[in-house]
Protein backbone atom coordinates (compact mmCIF):
# COMPACT_ATOMS: atom_id res chain seq x y z
CA UNK A 1 0.00 0.00 0.00
CA UNK A 2 1.52 3.50 -1.15
CA UNK A 3 1.61 5.56 1.76
CA UNK A 4 0.90 9.18 1.36
CA UNK A 5 4.73 10.73 0.91
CA UNK A 6 3.90 9.14 -2.70
CA UNK A 7 0.21 10.49 -3.02
CA UNK A 8 0.07 12.45 -6.41
CA UNK A 9 -2.45 15.32 -6.41
CA UNK A 10 -3.50 16.83 -9.82
CA UNK A 11 -5.22 20.07 -9.07
CA UNK A 12 -7.32 22.19 -11.98
CA UNK A 13 -8.79 25.77 -11.01
CA UNK A 14 -8.21 29.05 -12.92
CA UNK A 15 -6.91 30.72 -9.43
CA UNK A 16 -4.44 28.38 -9.08
CA UNK A 17 -1.61 31.04 -8.77
CA UNK A 18 -3.43 32.49 -5.50
CA UNK A 19 -3.76 29.06 -3.58
CA UNK A 20 0.18 28.67 -3.53
CA UNK A 21 -0.65 28.20 0.51
CA UNK A 22 -2.92 25.32 0.42
CA UNK A 23 -0.18 23.35 -2.36
CA UNK A 24 2.68 24.40 0.30
CA UNK A 25 0.16 23.14 3.11
CA UNK A 26 -0.07 19.71 1.18
CA UNK A 27 3.22 19.65 0.16
CA UNK A 28 4.50 19.51 3.71
CA UNK A 29 2.03 16.34 4.45
CA UNK A 30 3.49 14.30 2.11
CA UNK A 31 1.27 15.10 -0.85
CA UNK A 32 2.58 16.09 -4.49
CA UNK A 33 0.64 18.55 -6.13
CA UNK A 34 0.33 19.11 -9.66
CA UNK A 35 -1.36 22.76 -10.35
CA UNK A 36 -3.25 23.26 -13.87
CA UNK A 37 -5.23 26.07 -14.41
CA UNK A 38 -7.42 24.74 -17.03
CA UNK A 39 -9.39 21.77 -17.92
CA UNK A 40 -7.95 20.92 -20.75
CA UNK A 41 -4.27 21.40 -19.52
CA UNK A 42 -5.56 18.41 -16.48
CA UNK A 43 -7.17 16.19 -19.00
CA UNK A 44 -3.95 16.08 -21.37
CA UNK A 45 -1.72 15.36 -17.87
CA UNK A 46 -3.89 12.69 -17.31
CA UNK A 47 -3.10 11.30 -20.58
CA UNK A 48 1.36 11.26 -20.05
CA UNK A 49 0.83 11.03 -16.06
CA UNK A 50 -0.85 8.73 -13.10
CA UNK A 51 -2.78 10.83 -10.08
CA UNK A 52 -3.68 9.52 -7.09
CA UNK A 53 -6.55 12.28 -6.67
CA UNK A 54 -7.85 15.47 -8.72
CA UNK A 55 -9.20 18.56 -6.99
CA UNK A 56 -11.55 20.15 -9.74
CA UNK A 57 -12.90 23.75 -9.61
CA UNK A 58 -16.47 24.00 -11.12
CA UNK A 59 -16.22 27.22 -12.68
CA UNK A 60 -13.23 27.51 -15.25
CA UNK A 61 -13.41 29.64 -18.39
CA UNK A 62 -13.44 27.10 -21.68
CA UNK A 63 -14.10 23.49 -20.41
CA UNK A 64 -15.61 23.98 -16.93
CA UNK A 65 -15.72 21.59 -14.05
CA UNK A 66 -18.72 20.10 -14.93
CA UNK A 67 -17.65 18.77 -18.29
CA UNK A 68 -14.05 18.16 -17.42
CA UNK A 69 -15.44 15.99 -14.97
CA UNK A 70 -17.15 13.83 -17.32
CA UNK A 71 -14.47 13.33 -19.97
CA UNK A 72 -12.14 12.75 -17.20
CA UNK A 73 -14.34 9.94 -16.06
CA UNK A 74 -14.39 8.68 -19.25
CA UNK A 75 -11.12 7.90 -19.51
CA UNK A 76 -10.36 7.32 -16.22
CA UNK A 77 -13.51 6.08 -14.54
CA UNK A 78 -11.82 5.14 -11.29
CA UNK A 79 -9.86 7.83 -10.08
CA UNK A 80 -10.92 10.06 -7.44
CA UNK A 81 -12.29 13.48 -7.79
CA UNK A 82 -12.81 16.28 -5.83
CA UNK A 83 -15.30 19.21 -6.46
CA UNK A 84 -14.41 22.65 -5.35
CA UNK A 85 -17.17 25.60 -6.24
CA UNK A 86 -18.29 29.26 -5.20
CA UNK A 87 -21.76 27.80 -6.01
CA UNK A 88 -24.15 26.34 -3.35
CA UNK A 89 -27.13 25.39 -5.65
CA UNK A 90 -28.13 22.11 -5.32
CA UNK A 91 -29.25 21.60 -8.92
CA UNK A 92 -24.81 21.68 -9.61
CA UNK A 93 -23.94 19.81 -6.86
CA UNK A 94 -26.42 17.03 -7.96
CA UNK A 95 -24.96 16.79 -11.71
CA UNK A 96 -21.64 16.29 -10.24
CA UNK A 97 -22.63 13.62 -8.09
CA UNK A 98 -24.50 12.12 -10.67
CA UNK A 99 -21.04 12.18 -12.59
CA UNK A 100 -19.49 10.14 -9.78
CA UNK A 101 -17.84 12.64 -7.40
CA UNK A 102 -16.18 11.37 -4.29
CA UNK A 103 -16.79 14.52 -2.62
CA UNK A 104 -18.05 18.19 -2.96
CA UNK A 105 -16.31 21.22 -1.24
CA UNK A 106 -17.76 24.52 -1.37
CA UNK A 107 -15.12 28.00 -1.13
CA UNK A 108 -13.53 29.45 0.74
CA UNK A 109 -11.76 26.27 1.21
CA UNK A 110 -9.06 26.03 4.21
CA UNK A 111 -6.02 23.93 3.30
CA UNK A 112 -6.96 21.35 5.91
CA UNK A 113 -10.30 20.81 4.49
CA UNK A 114 -8.36 20.15 1.62
CA UNK A 115 -6.02 17.69 3.43
CA UNK A 116 -8.69 16.13 5.46
CA UNK A 117 -10.89 15.65 2.28
CA UNK A 118 -7.84 13.61 0.41
CA UNK A 119 -6.65 11.48 3.30
CA UNK A 120 -10.66 10.66 3.68
CA UNK A 121 -10.66 9.42 0.42
CA UNK A 122 -7.39 7.91 -0.30
CA UNK A 123 -5.86 6.67 3.29
CA UNK A 124 -9.62 5.96 5.12
CA UNK A 125 -8.61 1.41 4.51
CA UNK A 126 -4.91 2.37 5.88
CA UNK A 127 -6.45 4.18 9.00
CA UNK A 128 -9.09 1.61 9.53
CA UNK A 129 -6.51 -1.05 9.27
CA UNK A 130 -3.83 0.77 11.40
CA UNK A 131 -6.88 1.50 14.17
CA UNK A 132 -8.46 -1.94 13.50
CA UNK A 133 -5.99 -3.51 16.10
CA UNK A 134 -6.54 -1.34 18.78
CA UNK A 135 -10.21 -1.59 18.56
CA UNK A 136 -10.57 -5.00 18.20
CA UNK A 137 -8.54 -5.80 21.52
CA UNK A 138 -10.80 -3.13 23.41
CA UNK A 139 -14.05 -4.97 22.42
CA UNK A 140 -12.28 -8.47 22.49
CA UNK A 141 -12.02 -7.30 26.41
CA UNK A 142 -15.35 -6.31 26.70
CA UNK A 143 -16.67 -9.94 25.41
CA UNK A 144 -13.98 -11.30 27.79
CA UNK A 145 -15.42 -8.99 30.98
CA UNK A 146 -19.26 -10.49 29.92
CA UNK A 147 -18.51 -14.05 29.84
CA UNK A 148 -16.55 -13.43 32.99
CA UNK A 149 -19.73 -11.94 34.72
CA UNK A 150 -23.13 -13.86 35.46
CA UNK A 151 -24.42 -14.71 31.64
CA UNK A 152 -27.76 -14.18 30.24
CA UNK A 153 -29.66 -14.52 27.31
CA UNK A 154 -29.19 -10.71 26.20
CA UNK A 155 -25.42 -11.00 26.55
CA UNK A 156 -24.66 -13.83 24.16
CA UNK A 157 -26.82 -12.10 21.61
CA UNK A 158 -24.31 -9.02 22.27
CA UNK A 159 -21.37 -11.18 21.85
CA UNK A 160 -22.77 -12.46 18.51
CA UNK A 161 -23.50 -9.34 17.05
CA UNK A 162 -19.94 -7.84 18.30
CA UNK A 163 -18.30 -11.01 16.52
CA UNK A 164 -20.65 -10.64 13.53
CA UNK A 165 -19.56 -7.00 12.86
CA UNK A 166 -16.02 -7.40 13.53
CA UNK A 167 -15.70 -10.74 11.30
CA UNK A 168 -17.43 -8.64 8.43
CA UNK A 169 -15.43 -5.53 9.05
CA UNK A 170 -12.26 -7.47 9.03
CA UNK A 171 -13.32 -9.16 6.01
CA UNK A 172 -13.28 -5.94 4.07
CA UNK A 173 -10.14 -4.66 5.32
CA UNK A 174 -8.76 -7.75 4.02
CA UNK A 175 -6.93 -8.59 7.33
CA UNK A 176 -6.21 -12.32 7.82
CA UNK A 177 -4.12 -12.17 10.92
CA UNK A 178 -7.06 -10.37 12.84
CA UNK A 179 -9.76 -12.43 11.12
CA UNK A 180 -7.81 -15.70 12.56
CA UNK A 181 -7.95 -13.76 15.68
CA UNK A 182 -11.36 -13.52 15.93
CA UNK A 183 -12.26 -16.85 14.32
CA UNK A 184 -10.29 -18.50 17.79
CA UNK A 185 -12.40 -16.30 20.02
CA UNK A 186 -15.61 -16.88 18.23
CA UNK A 187 -14.56 -20.50 18.78
CA UNK A 188 -14.45 -19.89 22.59
CA UNK A 189 -17.47 -18.22 22.64
CA UNK A 190 -19.16 -21.08 20.80
CA UNK A 191 -17.84 -23.72 23.44
CA UNK A 192 -18.78 -21.73 26.58
CA UNK A 193 -22.50 -21.29 24.96
CA UNK A 194 -22.67 -24.79 24.39
CA UNK A 195 -22.45 -24.69 27.93
CA UNK A 196 -25.21 -22.40 28.43
CA UNK A 197 -27.42 -23.55 26.32
CA UNK A 198 -27.32 -27.01 28.10
CA UNK A 199 -27.68 -25.95 31.48
CA UNK A 200 -30.40 -23.22 30.55
CA UNK A 201 -32.67 -24.55 27.49
CA UNK A 202 -35.04 -27.10 28.71
CA UNK A 203 -36.16 -24.03 31.65
CA UNK A 204 -36.86 -21.35 28.83
CA UNK A 205 -39.20 -23.59 27.72
CA UNK A 206 -41.03 -24.68 30.85
CA UNK A 207 -40.37 -20.73 32.49
CA UNK A 208 -41.14 -17.90 30.35
CA UNK A 209 -38.85 -15.81 33.42
CA UNK A 210 -36.04 -14.64 31.67
CA UNK A 211 -35.99 -16.66 28.59
CA UNK A 212 -35.12 -15.33 25.50
CA UNK A 213 -37.85 -14.87 22.49
CA UNK A 214 -38.04 -18.51 20.96
CA UNK A 215 -39.04 -19.37 17.34
CA UNK A 216 -42.79 -20.01 18.91
CA UNK A 217 -42.86 -16.46 20.54
CA UNK A 218 -42.20 -14.54 16.71
CA UNK A 219 -45.25 -14.21 15.49
CA UNK A 220 -47.05 -12.93 18.78
CA UNK A 221 -44.77 -10.67 19.87
CA UNK A 222 -43.43 -9.31 15.93
CA UNK A 223 -46.08 -9.85 13.54
CA UNK A 224 -49.57 -10.00 15.62
CA UNK A 225 -49.18 -6.42 17.36
CA UNK A 226 -49.24 -5.01 13.58
CA UNK A 227 -52.34 -7.08 12.73
CA UNK A 228 -54.39 -5.97 16.06
CA UNK A 229 -53.52 -2.02 15.02
CA UNK A 230 -55.48 -3.12 11.15
CA UNK A 231 -51.84 -2.74 9.66
CA UNK A 232 -50.74 -5.22 6.50
CA UNK A 233 -48.16 -7.45 7.37
CA UNK A 234 -46.16 -8.92 5.00
CA UNK A 235 -44.34 -11.77 6.72
CA UNK A 236 -41.23 -12.91 5.34
CA UNK A 237 -38.82 -15.37 6.06
CA UNK A 238 -35.66 -16.50 4.43
CA UNK A 239 -34.23 -19.91 5.44
CA UNK A 240 -31.47 -20.07 6.58
CA UNK A 241 -30.24 -16.50 7.34
CA UNK A 242 -27.82 -15.66 9.57
CA UNK A 243 -26.74 -12.89 11.54
CA UNK A 244 -23.78 -11.48 9.98
CA UNK A 245 -25.86 -12.56 6.49
CA UNK A 246 -28.68 -9.61 7.17
CA UNK A 247 -25.90 -7.50 8.24
CA UNK A 248 -24.86 -7.02 5.13
CA UNK A 249 -28.42 -7.07 3.37
CA UNK A 250 -29.96 -4.51 6.22
CA UNK A 251 -28.14 -1.21 4.18
CA UNK A 252 -29.58 -2.25 0.89
CA UNK A 253 -33.19 -2.32 2.63
CA UNK A 254 -32.53 0.89 4.93
CA UNK A 255 -32.77 3.38 1.67
CA UNK A 256 -36.06 2.43 1.46
CA UNK A 257 -37.19 1.17 5.18
CA UNK A 258 -36.66 2.37 8.24
CA UNK A 259 -35.15 -0.27 9.93
CA UNK A 260 -35.78 -2.05 13.88
CA UNK A 261 -33.89 -5.08 14.45
CA UNK A 262 -34.19 -7.22 17.24
CA UNK A 263 -33.33 -11.12 17.91
CA UNK A 264 -34.65 -14.58 18.72
CA UNK A 265 -33.56 -17.64 19.47
CA UNK A 266 -33.97 -20.55 17.30
CA UNK A 267 -35.55 -23.53 19.22
CA UNK A 268 -33.69 -27.08 19.36
CA UNK A 269 -32.43 -28.67 16.59
CA UNK A 270 -32.12 -26.08 14.10
CA UNK A 271 -33.52 -27.79 11.25
CA UNK A 272 -36.17 -26.47 9.34
CA UNK A 273 -38.72 -29.19 10.24
CA UNK A 274 -38.63 -28.20 14.03
CA UNK A 275 -37.95 -24.36 13.62
CA UNK A 276 -39.65 -23.21 11.15
CA UNK A 277 -42.33 -25.45 12.21
CA UNK A 278 -42.33 -23.92 15.47
CA UNK A 279 -42.12 -20.21 13.86
CA UNK A 280 -45.34 -20.72 11.88
CA UNK A 281 -47.83 -22.43 14.37
CA UNK A 282 -46.55 -20.89 17.79
CA UNK A 283 -45.80 -24.19 18.77
CA UNK A 284 -43.06 -26.78 20.06
CA UNK A 285 -43.03 -30.26 18.59
CA UNK A 286 -44.11 -31.90 20.72
CA UNK A 287 -47.36 -29.64 20.86
CA UNK A 288 -47.78 -29.65 17.04
CA UNK A 289 -47.53 -33.79 17.11
CA UNK A 290 -50.46 -33.83 20.06
CA UNK A 291 -52.58 -31.23 18.21
CA UNK A 292 -52.10 -32.70 14.58
CA UNK A 293 -50.43 -36.38 14.83
CA UNK A 294 -52.06 -36.50 11.15
CA UNK A 295 -49.31 -33.91 10.12
CA UNK A 296 -46.39 -34.22 12.27
CA UNK A 297 -43.33 -36.34 10.65
CA UNK A 298 -39.83 -36.49 11.58
CA UNK A 299 -39.17 -39.41 9.02
CA UNK A 300 -36.37 -38.86 6.60
CA UNK A 301 -38.29 -37.30 3.73
CA UNK A 302 -37.24 -34.22 1.80
CA UNK A 303 -37.12 -31.38 4.45
CA UNK A 304 -39.30 -29.22 2.17
CA UNK A 305 -42.21 -31.89 2.47
CA UNK A 306 -41.79 -31.49 6.66
CA UNK A 307 -43.10 -28.12 5.73
CA UNK A 308 -46.02 -28.51 3.92
CA UNK A 309 -48.76 -26.92 6.31
CA UNK A 310 -47.10 -23.96 7.13
CA UNK A 311 -50.14 -21.52 5.80
CA UNK A 312 -52.47 -23.52 8.16
CA UNK A 313 -50.15 -23.24 10.82
CA UNK A 314 -49.80 -19.60 10.45
CA UNK A 315 -53.77 -18.87 10.11
CA UNK A 316 -54.60 -20.94 13.23
CA UNK A 317 -51.97 -19.36 15.42
CA UNK A 318 -53.34 -16.00 14.39
CA UNK A 319 -56.69 -17.10 15.65
CA UNK A 320 -55.55 -19.02 18.45
CA UNK A 321 -54.56 -14.99 19.35
CA UNK A 322 -58.16 -13.87 19.02
CA UNK A 323 -57.54 -11.85 15.94
CA UNK A 324 -60.19 -11.77 13.12
CA UNK A 325 -59.07 -11.10 10.13
CA UNK A 326 -61.58 -8.97 7.13
CA UNK A 327 -59.91 -11.33 4.76
CA UNK A 328 -57.86 -14.83 3.59
CA UNK A 329 -54.41 -14.68 4.23
CA UNK A 330 -51.85 -15.35 1.79
CA UNK A 331 -48.87 -17.62 1.29
CA UNK A 332 -46.08 -17.80 -1.10
CA UNK A 333 -42.98 -20.34 -1.05
CA UNK A 334 -40.44 -19.19 -2.83
CA UNK A 335 -38.63 -22.17 -4.36
CA UNK A 336 -37.44 -21.34 -7.88
CA UNK A 337 -36.62 -17.96 -9.83
CA UNK A 338 -40.03 -18.64 -11.62
CA UNK A 339 -41.83 -18.31 -8.48
CA UNK A 340 -39.87 -15.46 -7.07
CA UNK A 341 -41.23 -13.16 -10.82
CA UNK A 342 -44.32 -14.58 -10.68
CA UNK A 343 -44.33 -12.99 -6.45
CA UNK A 344 -43.10 -9.71 -8.08
CA UNK A 345 -45.81 -9.33 -10.36
CA UNK A 346 -48.66 -10.12 -8.34
CA UNK A 347 -47.07 -7.92 -5.02
CA UNK A 348 -49.25 -4.80 -6.07
CA UNK A 349 -52.68 -7.17 -6.33
CA UNK A 350 -52.36 -8.24 -2.46
CA UNK A 351 -52.97 -4.60 -0.96
CA UNK A 352 -56.02 -5.72 0.43
CA UNK A 353 -55.06 -8.72 1.70
CA UNK A 354 -54.52 -8.59 5.92
CA UNK A 355 -51.34 -10.90 5.85
CA UNK A 356 -48.83 -12.42 3.42
CA UNK A 357 -46.25 -14.73 4.30
CA UNK A 358 -43.34 -15.19 2.23
CA UNK A 359 -40.56 -17.91 2.52
CA UNK A 360 -37.52 -18.10 0.51
CA UNK A 361 -35.55 -21.27 0.54
CA UNK A 362 -32.77 -20.23 -1.85
CA UNK A 363 -29.75 -19.41 1.07
CA UNK A 364 -30.72 -22.85 2.72
CA UNK A 365 -30.64 -24.17 -0.99
CA UNK A 366 -27.38 -22.68 -1.75
CA UNK A 367 -25.87 -23.91 1.94
CA UNK A 368 -26.77 -27.81 1.09
CA UNK A 369 -25.71 -27.19 -2.70
CA UNK A 370 -22.24 -25.75 -1.35
CA UNK A 371 -20.96 -28.61 -0.23
CA UNK A 372 -21.44 -30.81 -3.19
CA UNK A 373 -20.29 -28.46 -5.76
CA UNK A 374 -17.46 -27.45 -6.38
CA UNK A 375 -17.92 -24.48 -8.32
CA UNK A 376 -19.87 -23.11 -5.50
CA UNK A 377 -16.83 -23.95 -2.83
CA UNK A 378 -14.18 -21.85 -4.95
CA UNK A 379 -17.03 -18.86 -5.12
CA UNK A 380 -17.79 -19.02 -1.64
CA UNK A 381 -14.96 -20.88 0.37
CA UNK A 382 -15.12 -19.54 3.45
CA UNK A 383 -17.84 -17.04 5.75
CA UNK A 384 -16.58 -14.09 3.75
CA UNK A 385 -16.84 -15.55 0.43
CA UNK A 386 -20.31 -16.90 1.44
CA UNK A 387 -21.62 -13.22 2.48
CA UNK A 388 -20.57 -12.13 -0.37
CA UNK A 389 -22.68 -14.67 -2.33
CA UNK A 390 -25.60 -14.16 -0.59
CA UNK A 391 -25.05 -9.67 -1.04
CA UNK A 392 -24.59 -10.53 -4.95
CA UNK A 393 -27.70 -13.02 -4.86
CA UNK A 394 -30.18 -10.01 -2.76
CA UNK A 395 -29.07 -7.43 -4.64
CA UNK A 396 -30.09 -9.14 -7.82
CA UNK A 397 -32.92 -11.27 -6.26
CA UNK A 398 -36.75 -11.06 -6.82
CA UNK A 399 -37.07 -10.80 -3.25
CA UNK A 400 -35.34 -7.19 -3.20
CA UNK A 401 -37.22 -6.13 -5.97
CA UNK A 402 -40.33 -7.62 -4.08
CA UNK A 403 -39.21 -5.24 -0.94
CA UNK A 404 -38.87 -2.07 -2.42
CA UNK A 405 -42.36 -2.36 -4.45
CA UNK A 406 -43.81 -2.57 -0.78
CA UNK A 407 -41.80 0.28 0.71
CA UNK A 408 -44.05 2.36 -1.56
CA UNK A 409 -46.99 0.91 0.16
CA UNK A 410 -48.22 1.32 4.36
CA UNK A 411 -47.52 -1.73 5.03
CA UNK A 412 -45.20 -2.73 7.11
CA UNK A 413 -42.63 -5.74 6.72
CA UNK A 414 -41.56 -8.39 9.26
CA UNK A 415 -38.70 -10.29 7.91
CA UNK A 416 -36.77 -13.02 9.95
CA UNK A 417 -35.48 -16.57 9.53
CA UNK A 418 -36.14 -19.73 10.92
CA UNK A 419 -32.40 -21.01 11.17
CA UNK A 420 -28.74 -20.07 10.74
CA UNK A 421 -25.47 -22.09 9.89
CA UNK A 422 -22.22 -22.82 11.53
CA UNK A 423 -19.30 -23.97 9.26
CA UNK A 424 -18.17 -27.65 10.54
CA UNK A 425 -14.60 -28.22 11.34
CA UNK A 426 -14.45 -31.05 13.26
CA UNK A 427 -16.08 -34.52 12.91
CA UNK A 428 -17.31 -36.43 16.19
CA UNK A 429 -18.17 -40.11 15.74
CA UNK A 430 -21.66 -41.10 16.56
CA UNK A 431 -22.99 -44.94 16.78
CA UNK A 432 -26.47 -45.76 16.11
CA UNK A 433 -28.87 -48.08 13.49
CA UNK A 434 -29.77 -47.81 9.90
CA UNK A 435 -33.40 -45.71 11.02
CA UNK A 436 -31.19 -42.85 12.26
CA UNK A 437 -31.66 -39.50 10.25
CA UNK A 438 -29.15 -38.33 7.69
CA UNK A 439 -28.73 -34.89 9.47
CA UNK A 440 -24.34 -34.43 10.15
CA UNK A 441 -25.62 -31.78 12.66
CA UNK A 442 -28.62 -33.72 14.56
CA UNK A 443 -29.38 -37.39 14.92
CA UNK A 444 -32.51 -38.67 16.01
CA UNK A 445 -32.57 -42.76 16.47
CA UNK A 446 -32.58 -45.32 19.21
CA UNK A 447 -29.42 -45.51 21.15
CA UNK A 448 -27.30 -42.98 19.89
CA UNK A 449 -23.78 -42.82 21.04
CA UNK A 450 -21.61 -39.85 20.84
CA UNK A 451 -18.63 -38.12 22.57
CA UNK A 452 -20.61 -36.28 25.64
CA UNK A 453 -18.64 -33.34 25.04
CA UNK A 454 -18.99 -32.95 21.72
CA UNK A 455 -23.08 -33.16 21.66
CA UNK A 456 -26.19 -32.72 23.55
CA UNK A 457 -27.72 -36.26 24.38
CA UNK A 458 -31.50 -35.84 24.75
CA UNK A 459 -32.68 -39.17 26.78
CA UNK A 460 -36.11 -37.36 27.27
CA UNK A 461 -37.42 -35.52 24.61
CA UNK A 462 -40.79 -33.88 26.26
CA UNK A 463 -38.31 -31.89 28.21
CA UNK A 464 -37.09 -30.34 25.18
CA UNK A 465 -40.28 -29.66 23.27
CA UNK A 466 -39.83 -32.48 21.04
CA UNK A 467 -41.77 -35.85 20.69
CA UNK A 468 -40.62 -38.98 21.96
CA UNK A 469 -40.62 -41.01 18.90
CA UNK A 470 -41.03 -45.06 20.26
CA UNK A 471 -39.84 -46.76 22.88
CA UNK A 472 -35.60 -46.15 23.08
CA UNK A 473 -35.76 -43.00 20.64
CA UNK A 474 -33.09 -40.13 21.61
CA UNK A 475 -32.16 -37.00 20.24
CA UNK A 476 -28.45 -35.99 20.12
CA UNK A 477 -27.33 -32.48 19.26
CA UNK A 478 -23.80 -31.33 18.44
CA UNK A 479 -22.40 -28.32 20.06
CA UNK A 480 -19.81 -25.53 18.27
CA UNK A 481 -18.81 -26.55 15.28
CA UNK A 482 -19.05 -30.05 15.47
CA UNK A 483 -20.43 -33.10 12.80
CA UNK A 484 -21.46 -36.26 12.89
CA UNK A 485 -19.35 -39.43 11.34
CA UNK A 486 -20.15 -42.73 11.62
CA UNK A 487 -17.59 -45.13 12.13
CA UNK A 488 -17.59 -46.85 9.10
CA UNK A 489 -15.06 -44.87 6.28
CA UNK A 490 -15.10 -41.59 9.25
CA UNK A 491 -12.09 -40.70 7.31
CA UNK A 492 -13.47 -40.32 3.82
CA UNK A 493 -16.71 -38.77 5.56
CA UNK A 494 -14.63 -36.54 7.72
CA UNK A 495 -13.09 -35.20 4.81
CA UNK A 496 -16.24 -35.21 2.43
CA UNK A 497 -18.09 -32.81 4.94
CA UNK A 498 -15.16 -30.44 6.47
CA UNK A 499 -15.42 -26.77 6.09
CA UNK A 500 -19.60 -27.49 4.99
CA UNK A 501 -21.82 -25.17 6.19
CA UNK A 502 -24.71 -26.93 8.08
CA UNK A 503 -27.44 -26.31 10.86
CA UNK A 504 -29.50 -28.90 13.30
CA UNK A 505 -27.01 -27.94 16.02
CA UNK A 506 -26.28 -25.60 19.10
CA UNK A 507 -24.01 -22.33 18.50
CA UNK A 508 -24.08 -19.00 18.02
CA UNK A 509 -24.63 -18.85 14.04
CA UNK A 510 -27.30 -21.48 14.27
CA UNK A 511 -29.42 -20.00 17.21
CA UNK A 512 -28.98 -16.38 17.65
CA UNK A 513 -31.28 -15.16 14.52
CA UNK A 514 -32.67 -11.45 13.33
CA UNK A 515 -35.74 -10.12 13.11
CA UNK A 516 -36.25 -6.84 11.25
CA UNK A 517 -39.42 -4.90 11.47
CA UNK A 518 -39.27 -2.36 8.36
CA UNK A 519 -41.16 0.34 8.27
CA UNK A 520 -41.08 2.07 5.07
CA UNK A 521 -39.59 5.36 4.61
CA UNK A 522 -42.18 8.27 4.13
CA UNK A 523 -40.91 11.35 2.03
Amino acid sequence: MESASQRKILWADDEIGMLRSHQLYLNDRGYEVTPVSNGEDALALLQKESFDIVLLDEMMPGLDGLSTLEQLKQRDPNIPVIMITKSEEEQIMNEAIGKRIDDYLTKPVNPSQIFMACKRILDSRQIRQSQAGENYVSRSSQIREWLSAELTWQTWVDVHRLLSEWDIEMSRLGDQGMHSMIEDQRGECNKEFGRFVERHYTSWLHSEEDSPPLSVDVVTECVAPHLERGRQVFFVVIDCLRLDHWMILEPMISEFFNVKRSYHYSILPTATPYSRNALFSGLFPTEIAKKHPDLWSTGNEDEHSLNRHEHRFLDEQIADLGIRLKQNTHYVKVLDAAEGQKLVRKVDSLNSVPLVSVVYNFLDMLVHGRSQSDLLLEIAPDESGFRSLVQSWFEHSSLFEVLKKISRTDAVVVLTTDHGAVKGTRATVVHGDRQTSTSLRYKLGKNLRCDAKDAIKIAAPEEYGLPAEGLGANYIIAKEDFYFVYPTNFNAFQQKYRDSFQHGGISLEEMILPVATLEPRRG
